[in-house]
């Protein structure tokens, strides 16, 4: 594939037609193969989504985008988070959120909550603000080799792993079309896959990609059996991290395809692949990205990302660069991989955030009338890194 960031920008050169057609996933309909990935805006109150939230929401719905996934919801556990800006689902949170998802549905559209927890991520003075908060992970580990908080107890973990499920029923009871669950970019979930941070002896811990996914598992098996099996049920999940760019929970496509068997089996519905850059071969010897080798291994519907529309990765965003839309040619290799089956939809971030209309401006070839993406439009918070579009 040639290097277009230096192409003209026109409409020629791509056909968007395959990724406009509508896909059923268990009883859920999406008019399009466009989605909104979960990105931590900052406005919330106490948790509670506020009305920029709700009208940001609807707006790229309108804008053509079919599923919006939610900014991370903490789950409602002591441990998950004590900042009051970061989204949560709660009691005291779900009619707020009740009407995000009805101003999504309003506009044709569908949404899932994400559901997150902290994990071990330090976040520059969390002790100092809240100095009664210890953050729980699998080892007591920020990074490797950095100390945190520390390690959750197996009863805490049961309780954790019962605020994801009370979170998830919450979510189903206010309307929402599914849930996805935070796995990716050293947070706790994924905190459990990466070998560097889950260095537990019992049966949560080990040296096999089997052995670290198995509290995971248990929170997706849990979730499934509270939502019954109509309800939609993703998981978000990456090698890197936003402290180390080359991280890796898998080694080969072998130990990919065991995760994967896991998490399928135990019910995700939906893998939602975290990539820096979707183009990126995943390994030598093949051309396949993260989410094409996913799909390799799976039934399950896969959505692709990574600087989808831009030029630059989104951590390269955060460090002060600026994006530039990318030319056809790079949009022409999106539609190849998608009609080659590697991955079912498509997670557009920035290039959203930038233009809500971004997808209905694409399709019609308006390339020139996007409002591209700027560093500013980053609300600089704990989980703009889930951006990854």
């Amino acid at each position: 594939m040639t290097d277009d960031r230096d192409a003209p920008i026109g409409a020629a050169g791509y056909d968007l037609t395959p990724l406009l057609q509508p896909l059923d996933i268990r009883h859920l309909h999406l008019r399009s193969r466009f989605v909104m990935p979960g990105m931590q805006r900052g406005w919330c109150v106490d948790g509670a989504p506020d009305h920029r939230l709700r009208d940001y929401y609807r707006r790229r719905i309108l804008g053509g985008t079919g599923l919006v996934i939610s900014e991370s919801c903490a789950i409602d556990h002591p441990s998950a988070t004590k900042d009051p800006t970061f989204a949560q689902i709660s009691p005291a949170t779900k009619q707020a959120w009740e009407g995000c998802i009805d101003s999504v549905h309003d506009a044709g559209g569908r949404i899932f909550l994400q559901l997150w927890h902290q994990g071990g991520v330090n976040y520059g003075g969390d002790a100092e603000r809240n100095p009664a908060f210890v953050p729980l992970s699998p080892s007591g580990l920020a990074n490797p080799g950095e100390s945190f908080g520390r390690a959750a107890t197996v009863s805490e973990l049961d309780s954790i792993k019962a605020a994801y499920v009370q979170g998830a029923i919450d979510a189903q009871q206010i309307g929402a079309d599914g849930v996805e669950l935070h796995g990716c970019h050293g947070f706790l979930l994924d905190q459990f896959l990466w070998p560097k941070t889950n260095l537990r002896a019992d049966r949560y811990g080990g040296p096999a990609i089997t052995d670290r996914a198995t509290f995971p598992a248990e929170v997706v098996a849990a979730v499934r059996q509270a939502v019954g099996p109509d309800f939609v049920i993703g998981m978000r999940i990456s090698q890197w991290k936003e402290s180390d760019y080359e991280a890796k929970i898998v080694t080969s496509p072998a130990e990919l395809g065991q995760l994967v068997s896991v998490l399928r089996t135990a019910g995700v519905d939906i893998f939602h692949v975290s990539t820096r850059r979707f183009w990126t071969p995943e390994w030598d010897g093949s051309d396949l990205g993260l989410a094409g080798w996913v799909k390799s291994f799976t039934d399950a519907t896969v959505i692709a990302v990574g600087s989808i529309g831009l030029d630059i990765d989104v951590m390269a965003t955060l460090s002060g660069e600026e994006a530039r839309p990318t030319g056809a040619s790079r949009i022409d290799e999106l539609v190849r991989r998608f009609q080659r089956g590697d991955f079912d939809l498509v997670s557009v971030g920035r290039s959203q955030i930038g233009d809500p209309n971004w997808v209905t401006k694409m399709r019609d070839g308006r390339i020139p009338e996007i409002r591209a993406f700027r560093k500013d439009d980053a609300t600089l918070s704990h989980d703009v890194v889930p951006v990854a579009g």
